[in-house]
């Protein structure tokens, strides 16, 4: 944690340099490995670029060993005078976002004498051997770093005389040169005497015939680690595969081999192989059609990367994720084999995120990833899954759908791993985001089992977000808009289904406490459309609940309620509160939009003068009629909306409808309730209003009725002795 925060403060704690370089303005000598832990960490969080690296040219304070400066935006400039007055044994330069170059890395570290003789390790994955100039910027030699014994130079644009330098390297014992530029080996030779590890994978331009490919392999007696594997996953046709391991006696010393891509290669061929070097303790063989043996299974000593069991599947998901080709066809063999798990198996979900986030550009890998991510992670399984990965599973879920907006198969896989209620209520993860972004990609998508899918997500985000958060998200109008129209186009079909419903519910709990979002929902004819819609759903009390529902959000801003003041909506809703037929949960909203209306904060009346004083007279009669239903039919964040409808001022019925919602929810959970009246000054309101002369004598009964249960809350001691000596007496 202190790590991260020097991080993400490096401005604060420094001052700057003429040259526009950071210098901290006090430090301590740092201990060597958390010097490096710190260039490290600055590189993993994106922080570290010419400005900040400068807090190293102080190699007395803090001193490197083991540079770690990969994937950062470092000039060439700034590497030498920051890192290469260090003493460096280890530096992983691979990937660096800017124009240095192979040749830049090489001039600076043989300039230090301490470097040429140190280093021992020197990553440069994909980086460009030269710079503008060609061959001629090349000022150094790789033979030039003395004490070297692990080069990587992967996918970088190494030729056949790099190599040869390379192998000048007096103590050079591991090399990678994957997907470079060189067309021959022979060099190799020259370090036979010391080469333990060669990694050879996908070199596309090898120009060499297969009998000269294994005749340099042979000669390479001390090699323990060989990788030969094919990116392309094709069929050997030279056999080379199936000739370098027929041959006998090679590579005695191997204790790992790496054939995979290269189809056609024999299981017994293998096998053999296997049998004549117990020492071997790892094999590749995905794409190659081989280890369906039981030696090859991955179960024992030996490990197998291939695709004939979850085993070697995973211990390919293990070796390959930095693999694009390779991912994509463990992935294809996955997804067959987790379609009917039975058993939570959090660490190849673990496997799988790692090579989501090692490819998130590659649609195929997270297609085919978020596919197998929901059958890893269906119904009950999800549930033996830690929170903290499943977390990290959806931000990478979340991630994809906004890399390929557009692609609608994906959008599908990722919506059914999210339409699941243990993630979206209890995994951690940024709800606020995810709700947004799901209601921009929702614009893309004409599918309706799409659509479904990701209103039912959203709905269930959107009540699960803070009242901050619901304010920021309601502020944005084109989810109004794009929730409403999905809201228009069920209605025109008059289907009553779950995406209708789960649509309601999220505009109900987007306005709910938002002003904004209320102003938006007027501005996109909301209220227009509702009004059509609680006539043409008359019959479906659970629309008509979340209809009323956000019509009582309305109701509760004083500048829109004028909005509600039409003669058609009032009558209506005046109708659903006196009918006896209609469930208490749609009684109850309507009677508050009516209270909220005739309230004596609320706008002039602007009807009919006997429709509001019917208005006030069914409130009090309907609200005395209510009986309280068992189920949780509401909940509130706060009572601050209630409290000006028990100005003494009011009308009786309006009393009346807040305290029996006041009441309804203290009797559903005291504890909750309880404190919420009495933190924010509600119960101070409620006994001024009992002690009112003017108080109607069924608003006085209510509201004792309150603060017996806030007695018995706040003093469970005498209620429980008396609730004792009463059963005792029964």
């Amino acid at each position: 944690m202190s790590m991260a925060w020097v991080c993400h403060n490096v401005e604060v704690l420094c001052v700057a340099q003429e040259d526009g370089s950071l210098h901290f303005r006090h430090c301590p000598v740092f201990p060597q490995e958390l010097a490096d832990q710190l260039l490290h960490r600055m590189a993993d969080e994106g922080v570290l670029n010419d400005r900040t690296v400068g807090i190293f040219q102080n190699p007395e304070h803090l001193r490197l060993r083991r540079a770690f400066i990969q994937s950062s935006q470092l000039s060439a400039e700034a590497f030498r005078l920051s890192l290469c007055p260090h003493k460096l044994q280890e530096l992983n330069a691979s990937h660096v976002h800017s124009s240095i170059t192979i040749s830049d890395v090489l001039h600076s570290l043989t300039s230090n004498k301490l470097c040429r003789q140190g280093l021992q390790t020197l990553l440069m994955d994909g980086l460009r051997l030269y710079g503008e100039a060609g061959e001629e910027s090349l000022q150094a030699s790789f033979s030039m770093l003395r004490g070297l014994k692990k080069l990587s130079l992967a996918w970088t644009d190494l030729d056949d005389r790099g190599l040869e330098d390379i192998c000048a390297i007096p103590m050079l014992e591991s090399l990678d040169v994957s997907g470079t530029n060189i067309t021959d080996l022979t060099p190799l030779l020259n370090c036979q005497s010391r080469l333990l590890s060669l990694t050879a994978h996908g070199l596309q331009k090898l120009e060499m015939p297969t009998s000269s490919f294994i005749l340099v392999l042979s000669k390479l007696h001390l090699l323990r680690h060989l990788d030969i594997s094919n990116d392309r996953l094709v069929m050997d046709r030279d056999n080379l595969v199936q000739q370098l391991v027929e041959r006998p006696g090679i590579l005695p010393q191997l204790v790992s081999l790496d054939v995979s891509g290269w189809r056609g290669v024999s299981d017994a061929a293998i096998q053999a192989f296997v049998e004549d070097r117990p020492g071997l303790r790892f094999i590749g063989l995905l794409g190659t059609a081989a280890g369906g043996s039981e030696l090859l299974c991955g179960d024992g000593r030996l490990k197998v990367a291939g695709e004939s069991s979850l085993t070697q599947l995973c211990e390919a998901l293990r070796r390959y994720s930095d693999r694009e080709s390779f991912i994509r066809e463990v992935l294809a063999h996955l997804y067959s084999h987790t379609s009917d798990m039975e058993e939570p198996q959090p660490h190849i979900l673990k496997l799988v995120l790692a090579g989501m986030r090692h490819h998130t550009d590659s649609l195929h890998v997270q297609l085919v990833a978020s596919a197998c991510v929901f059958n890893l992670t269906v119904q009950e399984l999800v549930l033996g899954m830690p929170l903290r990965l499943l977390g990290n599973v959806v931000q990478q879920l979340l991630a994809a759908m906004k890399n390929f907006p557009n692609h609608e198969q994906l959008q599908k896989n990722c919506l059914l791993t999210l339409c699941s209620d243990h993630i979206l209520q209890v995994v951690p993860f940024d709800r606020y985001e995810a709700a947004k972004l799901i209601m921009m990609l929702l614009g893309n998508q004409e599918d309706q089992t799409v659509q479904r899918m990701a209103v039912a997500v959203v709905s269930i985000l959107v009540s699960k977000l803070s009242t901050e958060e619901i304010a920021e998200l309601g502020a944005e109008a084109f989810i109004m808009k794009q929730l409403l129209s999905i809201v228009q186009q069920k209605a025109s079909l008059g289907v009553v289904d779950s995406t209708l419903k789960f649509a309601l519910s999220a505009l109900w709990n987007l306005t709910d406490e938002t002003p904004t979002a209320c102003r938006h929902f007027i501005q996109c004819q909301g209220i227009e459309l509702y009004m059509e819609l609680l006539e043409s759903y008359y019959s479906e009390s659970s629309i008509q609940q979340k209809l009323l529902g956000l019509l009582n959000n309305v109701a509760e801003v004083e500048e829109l309620r004028m909005e509600l003041m039409n003669e058609d909506l009032v009558e209506h809703i005046l109708s659903l509160l006196i009918n006896p037929v209609v469930e208490v949960d749609i009684s109850y909203f309507a009677g508050g939009i009516l209270a909220h209306l005739v309230s004596v904060r609320g706008p002039v009346w602007s009807l009919d003068a006997e429709l509001h004083s019917t208005v006030q007279e069914k409130l009090h009669s309907s609200v005395l009629s209510w009986s309280s239903p068992e189920h949780t039919m509401v909940s509130y964040r706060t009572f601050q909306p209630f409290y000006p409808l028990l100005h003494v001022s009011q009308c009786s019925g309006v009393h009346l409808w807040a305290l029996w919602a006041i009441q309804f929810v203290c009797r559903q959970n005291a504890p909750q309730y309880c404190n919420v009246l009495q933190s924010e000054g509600g119960t101070d309101i409620l006994r001024v209003l009992s002690s009112h002369p003017d108080t109607h004598s069924d608003v006085k009964s209510l509201t004792e009725n309150i603060l017996k249960i806030l007695e018995r809350n706040f003093h469970p001691t005498s209620s429980g002795t008396k609730c004792a000596n009463f059963i005792s007496v029964s």
